[in-house]
């Protein structure tokens, strides 16, 4: 059974094993290729903001993971103390 993967994409560079089928890594291969940004990550994607937040905090010398298992109060000095406003993060843990 021909699907319309196949028939775009079959027969072309994108057909890795040249079977002229579009298999799930070969679409996994042109869905990177097509609609990913540069850094890897769906377009349209939330994680950009995540990552934001992430590397916000990691610039001021803090730890993710600690500060998940600290409690409220803990963590809000922490973030005071390395200059971010906690309110800021309230939804990130």
């Amino acid at each position: 059974m021909e699907g319309p993967m196949d028939r775009l994409f079959g027969h072309s560079a994108f057909d890795l094993n040249r079977d002229g089928k579009i298999d799930g890594a070969e679409w996994a291969f042109i869905n990177d290729t097509f609609f990913e940004d540069n850094n890897g990550i769906s377009t349209g994607s939330s994680i950009d903001e995540d990552d934001d937040v992430l590397d916000e905090i990691e610039m001021a010398g803090l730890d993710r993971d600690e500060l998940e298992f600290m409690d409220e109060d803990e963590r809000r000095s922490a973030l005071e103390d390395a200059g971010l406003d906690p309110d800021d993060f309230d939804d990130e843990f």
